[in-house]
């Protein structure tokens, strides 16, 4: 197979790299790039534990090809953290106990930004909506939901 260049921003750097002609952007980020926070759950993009966000937007990292992200800007879990400071998403996911095994807290994380970065006021039903294509098979959805409700309150009252 071919390789072909991709040149994209990953969490605020510059990042290049060639890749086979077909690698999907999970396999690239992991493989190639050694950015491990997605997880390659189901590889069918019906788990949403590999979410990233391309452009402002969440996307399945399992169905993207990474030749088609070429100059986008893509965030993953591995950037939300301020060098030893956590996101306050992150730290309401610990502070509500929003966790167990974590397999699929990267894209439960990813789905909660994009969320907030568009509704930084949203209602449980907005975020029931936002986090419906991440499956959760130990902690359950109400710790995950009370944990974004947190954040966008702790948001919020430091905004005013």
């Amino acid at each position: 197979m071919a390789k072909v260049p991709v040149q994209f921003t990953l969490n605020g750097s510059e990042t290049a790299e060639f890749v086979e002609s077909g690698t999907t952007l999970l396999n690239a980020l992991r493989d190639k790039i050694g950015d491990t926070s997605p997880k390659g759950g189901c590889h069918q993009g019906s788990c949403g534990a590999c979410s990233v966000i391309v452009d402002g937007e969440l996307k399945l990292s399992c169905l993207m090809l990474a030749e088609t992200c070429s100059g986008a800007d893509i965030r993953t879990t591995a950037g939300l953290s301020d060098g030893g400071v956590l996101h306050p998403l992150q730290r309401a996911f610990l502070d509500e106990f929003a966790t167990q095994c974590g397999f699929c807290t990267p894209g439960m994380l990813m789905a909660a930004k994009t969320l907030l970065d568009h509704n930084p006021n949203p209602t449980r039903e907005d975020v029931v909506e936002a986090i419906s294509g991440n499956v959760c098979r130990c902690t359950g959805y109400e710790p995950i939901i009370r944990a974004v409700l947190t954040a966008a309150r702790a948001n919020s009252q430091n905004a005013s």
